[in-house]
């Protein structure tokens, strides 16, 4: 089964999957609206600027799995994430990520390494997986990388030039 292949929703609620973005380098991210790392929206926000005109997008998926720092509704959510950092990029409908409950995207997604060679569940709020044009996996990111960190930048931008 490819990723595109995989059923998700939009924040609204409409059937959507990531064949929507085919052919885009894409960083799936899930957020949270009350965390400590809840800033990196700005960063999301002008990777998105800097980069969707070149065929990329960042894609949300809110959790509320960490802490319960996800709490609002899907109303909510959209409210804060646009009034509060400007969000332009699509976000999808809260996500678990980790345990029996984890969406379909995110088991695949967990089998990808870190930097440091580590698989396995996502650590906590804004865990960043790269995906390429073709829908591979080609990088994966923790929570405390920030979006516009050197290495984060330059997986993208290779992504973009292949």
């Amino acid at each position: 089964m490819s990723l595109y292949d995989i059923p998700l929703r939009t924040l609204s609620g409409e059937p959507a999957s990531l064949a929507d973005h085919r052919g885009k380098a894409l960083l799936v991210v899930n957020v949270a609206s009350k965390c400590g790392l809840t800033p990196q929206y700005e960063g999301l926000e002008r990777l998105q600027q800097r980069y969707a005109a070149r065929g990329f997008s960042v894609l949300g998926f809110p959790s509320n799995q960490f802490a319960g720092q996800e709490p609002g509704s899907a109303e909510e959510i959209a409210t804060f994430c646009s009034a509060t950092y400007g969000v332009s990029f699509p976000l999808f409908e809260k996500t678990d990520v980790n345990g029996e409950g984890r969406h379909p995207l995110y088991t695949e997604l967990t089998r990808t390494q870190d930097a440091a060679g580590e698989a396995g569940d996502v650590q906590w709020n804004f865990e960043k997986f790269l995906l390429s044009p073709q829908g591979e996996v080609v990088g994966r990111f923790r929570p405390r990388v920030e979006p516009e960190a050197d290495e984060v930048v330059r997986a993208i931008e290779a992504q973009l030039s292949a």
